[in-house]
C-alpha cells in the first residue's frame, strides 16, 4: 500500500507562518508541556469522566456517584485483578456490559473460567513473536507503505502529520486481522469502521443503547466480512485462516477479530503520537531513537506509564467482600483507575525505576493480561525505527502543531506535526497537509 500527502513539500524559507501563536504551558501554570498536554488530551477525550476519575486519586478507594467504586491505589487495584473469586469481567458494570452485545458472547473481554483460559491458549500463537513481526511488517515491506513513505517524506524535510501516519499503518494491521489486503480504500475504511464503534463508549456509561448496540453491530459485520470469507477458505496465510487452523469456531474466531480490532488499534493510534510528544517536551528525543534497545525499552514503559493507554479497567463484584477498607456488595462496579494508580508516580522520567507493583498494570493482571501486548510492541517499535531512520544523520524530530482529539475512547492527538531540526538548531516544520493514503 502507497500512502501519500497529497501536497509536495514547500521548502520551509518559502512559508510565511501567519497562524496564531502558541499558547505555553508555563503561561497557563502548567509546570511542564508534557503535564499540559497529557491533560488536554485526556479532558477532551473524556471530559465528564476523567475530571470524576482524577478528584478520587489522592483516596485509594472511594466511592463516585455514577461512576462506581473506584480504585486508585496500584497494589489494591492489583489485588482486585487478581482476586476471581470476588470480581469479575461479566456482570453488572463490567466490560461484558459493553461488548457482549456487540461481539458476542465469547470474545475474551467477557469471558472467565475455563472457557476463558482455553480460548486463550487457542489464540496464543497468533500473538508468537514471529507471527506479530509478519503481520506488523506486512505494509512496509513493499517498501511504498505508510512507515517506508514516513521515513522518505521526514529525511526529505518535509513536515508529516504523525497521528494520520500512526493511524494509517494501525489501519494496514486492521487489514491484516481481517484478511484484506492493505489497500488505500481498506485501510481508511477499516479506521472508520473501528473508530465509529469505540467512539460511542463513555466511562460514566455502564452499556451502549439500544441504537448504538445495532449500529456497531451493523458496522462490525461490515468489517467483519472479509475475515469470515478468509475463515470459511480457510488460508493459512490469513489471521482468520490461521485461527481456523487453530481449531477455534466460526463464531469464536469472528468475535476474537472483532475485539482485537476494536481493543488495540486505538491504543496503538493513540499511544506513538502522545510518546513522541513526551519525548519532545522533556528532551528524550535523541535517546528515544537512538540505537541502544534498552534505553528504548525504558522509554517507551515510562511512556506507556504517563499515556496509561487503558484509564481504567471495569470489574463486577461477584461476592460481597471490601476493597481497601471500603465494603462492596455484589452487583457493585468497581471502576480501576488506572490513570490515577500509574501516575502518581509523577512526569516522564525513564531514568527513575518503575513501581513493582505499577509496572505493567495499564496491561491489566492475571489471566486477563493483555494478550495483544506483543501485537502492541511490535508496532511501536516500527514506528520508532522508521523516526530513527529518518533521523540518521544526526537531525532531531521536533513536534510542531497539535490538537487533541475528541469523541475517542483511548485519548489521543488528532494532529502531531512532525519534522527533523539540523545540527545548527533549524527545524523544517512547514504546514502538513493532509495524509490522504492515495497513491503516489
Amino acid at each position: 500500500m502507497t500512502a501519500s500527502l497529497a501536497a509536495a513539500a514547500v521548502p520551509a524559507a518559502a512559508v510565511v507562518d501567519r497562524r496564531p501563536p502558541v499558547v505555553t504551558a508555563q503561561g497557563l501554570g502548567w509546570a511542564s508541556p508534557e503535564a499540559f498536554w497529557e491533560e488536554r488530551v485526556q479532558r477532551a477525550a473524556h471530559p465528564l469522566a476523567y475530571p470524576a476519575l482524577r478528584s478520587a486519586r489522592d483516596r485509594p478507594v472511594v466511592r463516585v456517584p455514577r461512576i462506581g467504586v473506584v480504585v486508585s491505589d496500584a497494589e489494591l487495584a492489583r489485588e482486585v485483578l487478581l482476586d476471581l473469586d470476588h470480581f469479575s469481567k461479566v456482570g453488572p458494570g463490567a466490560p461484558s456490559d459493553l461488548w457482549t452485545p456487540v461481539l458476542g458472547p465469547s470474545v475474551l473481554l467477557n469471558m472467565e473460567g475455563a472457557e476463558h483460559a482455553a480460548l486463550r491458549r487457542a489464540l496464543g500463537p497468533l500473538f508468537s513473536p514471529r507471527a506479530v513481526r509478519e503481520l506488523v511488517a506486512a505494509d512496509g515491506d513493499r517498501g511504498a507503505g505508510v512507515l517506508p513513505e514516513l521515513t522518505r517524506r521526514l529525511a526529505a524535510g518535509e513536515t508529516v502529520d504523525l497521528a494520520a501516519a500512526v493511524g494509517a499503518q494501525a489501519g494496514a494491521v486492521i487489514c491484516g486481522m481481517v484478511g484484506l489486503p492493505p489497500t488505500d480504500d481498506a485501510v481508511r475504511s477499516s479506521m472508520t469502521a473501528a473508530q465509529t464503534i469505540t467512539g460511542m463508549v463513555r466511562l460514566h456509561r455502564h452499556g451502549l443503547t439500544r441504537s448504538q448496540v445495532a449500529q456497531a453491530r451493523t458496522v462490525l459485520e461490515q468489517l467483519t466480512a472479509p475475515a469470515r470469507a478468509a475463515y470459511r477458505a480457510g488460508d493459512p496465510a490469513t489471521v482468520p485462516g490461521r485461527m481456523r487452523d487453530l481449531g477455534l469456531s466460526e463464531r469464536e474466531a469472528m468475535g476474537a477479530v472483532g475485539a482485537f480490532v476494536l481493543t488495540g488499534t486505538e491504543t496503538i493510534q493513540s499511544f506513538v503520537p502522545r510518546l513522541v510528544a513526551i519525548a519532545h517536551d522533556t528532551g528524550w528525543t535523541t535517546r528515544l531513537l537512538a540505537d541502544d534497545a534498552q534505553l528504548r525499552r525504558r522509554a517507551v514503559e515510562e511512556g506507556l506509564r504517563v499515556t496509561v493507554p487503558t484509564p481504567a479497567m471495569l470489574r463486577s463484584v461477584r461476592a460481597d467482600t471490601s476493597v481497601g477498607g471500603v465494603p462492596v456488595t455484589a452487583g457493585d462496579r468497581v471502576v480501576i483507575a488506572t490513570v490515577n494508580c500509574c501516575r502518581a508516580g509523577g512526569g516522564f522520567d525513564p531514568d527513575r525505576p518503575i513501581e513493582p507493583a505499577v509496572r505493567h498494570l495499564w496491561f491489566g493482571a492475571g489471566p486477563h493480561f493483555c494478550l495483544g501486548m506483543p501485537l502492541a510492541m511490535a508496532q511501536v517499535d516500527v514506528v520508532l525505527d522508521a523516526l530513527a531512520a529518518a533521523a540518521s544523520d544526526g537531525r532531531v524530530p521536533v513536534v510542531g502543531r497539535r490538537r487533541a482529539a475528541r469523541g475517542v475512547l483511548v485519548p489521543a492527538y488528532s494532529s502531531l506535526e512532525l519534522g527533523l531540526r539540523g545540527a545548527d538548531g533549524a527545524a523544517s516544520l512547514v504546514p502538513a497537509p493532509a495524509w490522504t493514503g492515495e497513491a503516489s
